[in-house]
């Protein structure tokens, strides 16, 4: 320890000479920095999807209607896995991230489901203003959203492992 004095200035071997050798990064940091930007991305339009949802069920409950169980058990799993992404991507957590991909993707699904039993007619397409038209534009964007939310993920928790060595 007393080897290593505070004050001595500049350590040996460090003259500037080997910038370019200091200054180049493994490609799996450069793919993960990029993942954890695409991903928060997508994170981010899936909480605006949740919100258009939870928007949809705020209203039905205003109008002193039921809310729908599927609406609202999609709603509670997706803003929970969303909150498990969002600490999965900001502390590399591989197991968070893979939590979030099952979550969001069972969310996504329920609420396909939903749509696709419950009897919509093709008054809801022709009224841009009802609430029917909201929920089916928050699903099929978090449909479309989830897709690439599962590939960018899968991708960023395989980029995080270390590499595997050749035995």
């Amino acid at each position: 320890m007393n080897q290593r004095a505070a004050g001595r200035g500049r350590p040996s071997g460090t003259d500037g000479s080997d910038f370019s050798y200091r200054m180049v990064v493994d490609s799996r940091y450069t793919k993960v920095a990029k993942a954890k930007s695409r991903l928060a991305k997508l994170i981010f339009a899936q909480a605006v999807t949740q919100l258009m949802i939870a928007a949809n069920v705020f209203i039905s409950l205003s109008k002193k209607e039921s809310p729908d169980r599927v609406s609202v058990s999609s709603l509670s799993i997706g803003l929970v896995s969303l909150l498990a992404g969002e600490l999965g991507r900001k502390r590399s957590r591989s197991n968070f991230l893979k939590f979030y991909v099952f979550g969001s993707s069972m969310a996504i699904l329920l609420s396909v489901a939903y749509l696709a039993m419950s009897n919509l007619s093709l008054e809801a397409f022709q009224h841009f203003t009802s609430l029917e038209t909201l929920k089916i534009a928050a699903v099929l964007l978090g449909f479309v959203v989830q897709f690439f939310a599962i590939g960018t993920t899968i991708s960023l928790i395989k980029n995080m492992a270390p590499p595997k060595r050749a035995s």
